[in-house]
């Protein structure tokens, strides 16, 4: 099996960011958050707040978008087209995704590409609140060896040294720099 993260990897660019930005402009009640959205990224800047909380806090703008589902399926309508072409090429049906981001953000994209095993950062849509441990790092090694406890990767692709916990799993590494796939340096 093939493992990947998601962005910056198969996806140009941080799909919560984009998502994010997207529903600033489709959902205008979200503008009334943007102090306490500055205050969070501040403290988070200044390493006062750790990245769990900070994007706790951040995803609280789900509270004012209304039909969550029906916003993320219109922001996949509109960035679909940033999944980047190599990934066509190594796909695979036994392709698992690990990554980050919010679970029920990416699904909808993976499924679209074919990929039936997801794994993400576990978080209420309705309130952006986790129930779970934020999908990163060491976290991604534990999710993917609950599943899959003997599994062996064949190949892993990233385009963040703090994967190599999963990348240490592999037969072979990738590290992604934009559309160029690079040796994993272990």
């Amino acid at each position: 099996m093939n493992v990947y993260d998601f962005d910056n990897t198969i996806l140009r660019g941080d799909s919560t960011a984009r998502f994010f930005a997207y529903c600033l402009v489709h959902r205008p009640a979200m503008w009334l958050d943007l102090p306490g959205q500055a205050v969070n990224g501040l403290l988070f800047a200044l390493k006062i707040r750790e990245k769990q909380v900070f994007k706790e806090r951040m995803l609280r703008f789900l509270t004012r978008i209304g039909d969550v589902d029906a916003a993320v399926a219109a922001f996949w309508e509109k960035n679909f087209h940033r999944v980047k072409a190599w990934y066509f090429q190594t796909h695979r049906d036994d392709d698992v995704v690990i990554s980050a981001s919010p679970e029920f953000l990416i699904r909808p994209a993976c499924e679209r590409l074919n990929i039936r095993y997801v794994l993400g950062s576990p978080v209420d849509k309705r309130t952006g609140r986790f129930f779970g441990k934020n999908c990163h790092g060491a976290e991604k090694v534990r999710r993917f060896r609950e599943i899959w406890p003997d599994a062996q990767i064949d190949e892993f692709y990233s385009d963040s040294y703090s994967d190599s916990p999963l990348a240490e799993l592999a037969r072979k590494a990738w590290l992604v720099k934009g559309d160029r796939l690079l040796e994993w340096n272990k």
